[in-house]
């Protein structure tokens, strides 16, 4: 029986996810959490694609480091993702921001690594690989590994395509015909588009591989440095495509989910963003398949009730319609249309919601009508409230964004709701 290469790869890699940051064009929906920790999709949580994507693709020594309003986040990963089999060498390590060096928090990607080089000493991999946790996408990350070994790199960038006019987001590269990195910018003014493809740029996704002895000797270098900002994509990367073998790695090579020739990258960065990904799941094919059996989403899920539409009298039908509607749930006597229903939401009689993301455990009242929101964990929305059709009210009382999404948090309804710690 052959063994896989990848296999052999992934078994000697060590995986870090990067899961500290905030989010703050996420608004009141990090106010209690970080951005990884964020809802998606009905059961999960933004990082369950990181970390999803790690185990699929064999990498099964996992370090998440947080930072910011952890325990949502550290929470979750100790309940959904403690069945790896430790016996085995699997496991998800949680790594919050210990001070290990000195009396400092995180000042940058690089400085998060090197700031935890202990872990990696005491895992003693070949490989590294470097990844945020707040991204939506299904990579295989042996493809990654198995093509950065390949060509002899010391360091590999993962990249996309994307339109010119949002390359100033990132960090925007510039390869030769082997895709050896020669030049990389972070977040420029004005991107350097690609040749062939004068509208987009070549574009990095934030995600890395290294050999392990390369990164650590270079994460000692640049925390020596006084003029660094310890950043991967501000300080290490342009100092390395000049000095060492910098590659880049095509994402539509390791893509699990293509949208015809597109692969899938989502950053729900912006309560638009956010609004928009998850309102995508509710078409009947959606670009983001969460069905598909050989690379399914993991994670383990508490046990709770079927969802429930309860009353079939004219006027007061239970009825979900191109919707997702999550375990536990209740619709007695609503409408639900073209939206996503979190687990343990309760819809009350009367009630219609149109084009709404609503997060777990909300409670929405009798004669409700509810269009393009988010409502927050936790909400309790008295009956008769409208939102959605009046755009000045709905700032007056609530967040309303540049596409007119209104966001609805405990705190502007004036009652504490459930601080998002579990």
């Amino acid at each position: 029986m052959k063994t896989d290469p990848r296999r052999a790869l992934t078994q000697h890699t060590y995986a870090l996810v990067l899961a500290g940051g905030r989010g703050s064009r996420l608004r009141q929906l990090t106010d209690h959490r970080a951005k990884p920790a964020v809802h998606f999709a009905g059961t999960m949580r933004i990082i369950d694609f990181a970390l999803g994507n790690c185990v699929n693709s064999g990498l099964r020594r996992i370090g998440v480091l947080t930072q910011y309003k952890a325990q949502s986040l550290i929470r979750h990963v100790e309940r959904s993702w403690g069945f790896l089999e430790a016996s085995l060498g699997e496991y998800v390590d949680i790594v919050p921001a210990q001070q290990r060096r000195d009396e400092r928090w995180y000042t940058g990607t690089a400085d998060a690594v090197y700031q935890n080089l202990d872990i990696l000493r005491e895992s003693r991999p070949k490989y590294v690989v470097v990844l945020g946790g707040d991204h939506i996408y299904k990579m295989d990350y042996g493809v990654l590994l198995a093509e950065h070994v390949e060509r002899g790199a010391d360091m590999s960038v993962a990249c996309l395509q994307v339109p010119l006019a949002d390359a100033c987001e990132f960090g925007v590269m510039t390869v030769d015909a082997q895709d050896r990195i020669v030049a990389f910018d972070e977040k420029p003014a004005h991107p350097k588009p690609l040749p062939d493809k004068p509208d987009h740029a070549l574009a990095s996704m934030g995600i890395y591989a290294f050999n392990a002895d390369f990164l650590v000797e270079q994460l000692e270098r640049d925390a020596a440095d006084p003029a660094s900002s310890h950043d991967f994509g501000k300080d290490l990367i342009p100092r390395l495509v000049h000095s060492a073998q910098v590659h880049a790695h095509r994402f539509e090579n390791s893509c699990v989910n293509m949208v015809g020739d597109r692969p899938y990258w989502r950053d729900v960065g912006t309560l638009d963003a956010y609004w928009e990904a998850n309102l995508d799941l509710t078409h009947v094919v959606p670009e983001l398949n969460l069905y598909d059996e050989a690379w399914p989403m993991l994670g383990r899920q508490p046990h709770r009730p079927p969802a429930k539409f309860v009353f079939d009298d004219a006027g007061r039908r239970g009825v979900a319609v191109d919707s997702l509607v999550s375990d536990g749930c209740i619709v007695s006597g609503a409408l639900v249309r073209r939206s996503i229903l979190f687990y343990n939401a309760r819809v009350g009689e009367g009630s219609t919601v149109e084009d709404s993301v609503v997060l777990p455990g909300v409670q929405i009242g009798r004669d409700v009508r509810l269009k393009r929101s988010i409502v927050d964990k936790g909400c309790v929305l008295p009956d008769g409230l409208r939102v959605g059709f009046d755009p000045a009210r709905d700032r007056e009382r609530f967040n309303v964004t540049e596409r007119g999404v209104v966001l609805i948090s405990p705190d502007m309804l004036g009652h504490a709701g459930w601080l998002d710690t579990r």
